[in-house]
């Protein structure tokens, strides 16, 4: 068949329905015809009765409008069907990662035609989700001086799924290559049958022979395979009427029009029987699917069944199918107010968000937990669930301006610390150029207090920027090493002495350790005064071994305690050794802070004595025996024994000048 024929065929789809009225017009002054069109139409529709049934007949007439698109969109691609067997994520709460899971999982499992409105969903929430992303990384492109025009951003989780996207649709196309063929064809041969059903009025044969054929024509009708979708209620209209007018044509013959009667009406029974089941049935969506297949089979496999039972079975299974249509609208509004409260949820997050947004903010580490609840909350968005479709996009883009808000402020306190850690990369150079100009010097007494300065300096200044912090730390490090290695390098070289003073008194201690103490107490006291006076005449020790001054006191401690020499006096004792090495020392000063310290510490000690005896003032009226009382004067028996101590040693003092 050329190209044009091809094309008349499909025009005659289109225009069929005028040919029908006028075919029509033309057979209702047969009274058989006449018969049949009176009743051919409760097979979907009933008259309307009354006004008040107006729009409970809209209402019927628009499932049963939805269930015919299903089934015609079905009918092109028999394939799609496992559409509705497919679950239906909730692809607004996925991550872009996710999102791209989730698409080739997809097409590894499911038929290509089956998942089209699956992958309309994802592209959606990819595209929108990904774009936000995009205007996000854009913006902090921007913020930290980049032209807009050299932005440039991908990702791995977008180059993923654009691979898998374009082998989704390479594949679909490949498919609907392939079914095109098959569909002009099988519109072509639903067109042929459609004329022999036409031409079997006029056929002058036996009814039974005419008969046969119309039935092996159903029978061809049924197995000839998917149309275009545009085509299919068309096509099935035209069908349907030239049915009717053979059966209108079959009213000469009674007996073969009622044997086909009580058949399509014993096949529409169980229809009705299954479809009252399935309005028990709790799985709404699948019984809903059941009963477009009813409606298909209703439709495309059975024809009309006699008068008398025509509007009785068509109500049954209006009743049905209302009862089910009814609960999925009942499961469709719970869903709305899942929807509702969802949107409830993501309104709510998007007013904490500009909450967070509104809030002063001017130090690092604030900003950074107002990053953390800032990502907790665009988190918790997108896993909060659907929203209602007419709100989506306005919730969408509510949202991202108030993220964008954020990222707004978040960039602007960014862009002018970095403004200050340029200046505070400024002041740490200016140090480093110190640290490098006095690295050599050997004027240690004027640089020593230089370089722990410009050290303590650059502790307070602030952050500087990332790039360059370990590079000028290392260089100002560097530079103070330098130089405080060749200060301990001197002092190394003057140590040996000390290490060697060290040696002699850790030897001294041993030998104190075993000293015997003669009986006469006047005799040991001198003699321990004289290991001392030994001691200091050893020298200084390291600094970090002067801890054996420490083993020292405690040894002569010890002695003295052996001795039974008193306590203030045992004091005394030792605290002329300590003012042996203060009047040794070259630095006077050291004399004088000692006197200082002393006489703070005598008025210290009788301002806690005048405290003691006020309270006492207190207890005129208690016993001496109370506890009290008791630890107060004690406390002040102490006291004045320290007082006692502390007085002598300013007297030590006061004899050396």
């Amino acid at each position: 068949m050329s190209d044009n024929n091809k094309a008349q065929e499909v025009e005659k789809v289109d225009n069929i329905n005028n040919q029908n009225s006028s075919e029509e017009n033309s057979q209702i002054e047969n009274p058989a015809s006449a018969e049949n069109e009176a009743n051919q139409k409760p097979d979907y529709t009933t008259s309307e009765k009354s006004a008040e049934h107006s729009s409970t007949t809209e209402e019927h007439d628009a499932v049963l409008n939805e269930i015919e698109e299903s089934n015609a969109e079905d009918a092109e691609d028999e394939g799609n069907k496992d559409r509705h067997k497919i679950e239906v994520k909730d692809y607004d709460s996925m991550s872009l990662e996710a999102l791209a899971i989730e698409l080739e999982r997809l097409l590894k499992t499911e038929k290509v035609q089956a998942i089209r409105s699956h992958v309309h969903s994802i592209n959606n929430e990819f595209k929108l989700k990904f774009q936000a992303l995009i205007d996000e990384k854009k913006e902090d492109f921007i913020n930290d001086g980049g032209n807009e025009i050299d932005f440039y951003y991908s990702s791995p989780v977008q180059k993923r799924y654009k691979t898998a996207y374009k082998d989704y649709r390479t594949k679909l196309n490949e498919h609907y290559q392939s079914l095109e063929k098959n569909l002009k064809q099988n519109l072509t041969d639903k067109l042929a049958i459609i004329e022999e059903l036409k031409g079997l009025i006029n056929l002058e044969e036996n009814i039974n022979t005419t008969y046969k054929h119309f039935k092996e024509l159903q029978e061809r009708w049924r197995n000839t395979g998917p149309i275009p979708r545009d085509k299919y209620n068309n096509a099935w209209n035209s069908y349907h009427h030239h049915v009717e007018r053979f059966y209108d044509f079959l009213h000469l013959n009674r007996d073969l029009r009622d044997l086909d009667f009580k058949h399509n009406l014993e096949k529409k029974l169980l229809i009705i029987e299954r479809a009252e089941e399935l309005t028990k049935d709790d799985n709404v969506m699948y019984a809903f699917r059941e009963l477009q297949e009813l409606h298909k089979m209703w439709k495309e496999e059975l024809g009309p069944v006699g008068k008398e039972h025509r509007e009785e079975i068509w109500d049954r299974f209006k009743a049905a199918t209302k009862i089910i249509n009814d609960k999925r609208h009942l499961y469709y509004q719970e869903i709305d107010k899942v929807y509702e409260k969802n949107l409830e949820k993501k309104l709510d997050i998007i007013s904490q968000i500009e909450a967070i947004s509104a809030q002063k903010t001017n130090t690092h580490g604030a900003w950074q937990k107002k990053i953390k609840q800032i990502e907790a909350l665009r988190e918790a968005f997108f896993n909060a669930g659907k929203v209602p479709s007419k709100v989506n996009e306005a919730t969408w883009a509510k949202f991202k301006e108030s993220v964008r808000t954020f990222n707004r402020n978040k960039n602007a306190f960014y862009k002018d610390l970095k403004k200050e850690q340029y200046k505070n990369l400024q002041l740490k150079l200016d140090l480093i150029k110190i640290a490098e100009d006095n690295k050599d010097s050997e004027d240690f007494e004027t640089v020593t207090p230089l370089m722990k300065k410009i050290q303590s300096d650059w502790k307070k200044i602030g952050h500087v920027p990332r790039k360059d912090s370990d590079k000028i730390w290392k260089q100002f490090k560097t530079a103070c090493n330098y130089y405080f290695d060749r200060i301990h390098a001197k002092r190394n070289a003057a140590s040996q002495e000390q290490l060697d003073a060290y040696n002699k008194k850790n030897q001294f201690l041993t030998e104190l350790k075993t000293l015997d103490l003669p009986d006469d107490k006047e005799v040991g006291v001198s003699l321990i005064k004289d290991k001392i006076k030994e001691w200091q005449t050893i020298g200084r020790v390291p600094n970090d071994k002067r801890y054996i001054d420490g083993k020292f006191q405690k040894i002569i401690d010890s002695l003295l305690n052996n001795l039974k020499v008193e306590k203030t006096e045992a004091e005394i004792i030792k605290y002329e050794n300590k003012l042996d090495a203060l009047n040794a020392s070259d630095d006077s000063r050291n004399l004088d802070n000692e006197r200082t310290f002393i006489r703070k510490k005598i008025d210290e000690v009788k301002g806690q004595i005048n405290q003691l005896e006020n309270n006492l003032q207190f207890f005129t009226n208690v016993d001496d025996d109370n506890p009290l009382v008791k630890d107060v004067k004690n406390n002040i028996k102490k006291h004045r024994s320290e007082l006692a101590v502390w007085k002598a040693k300013l007297q030590k003092i006061k004899d050396l000048y």
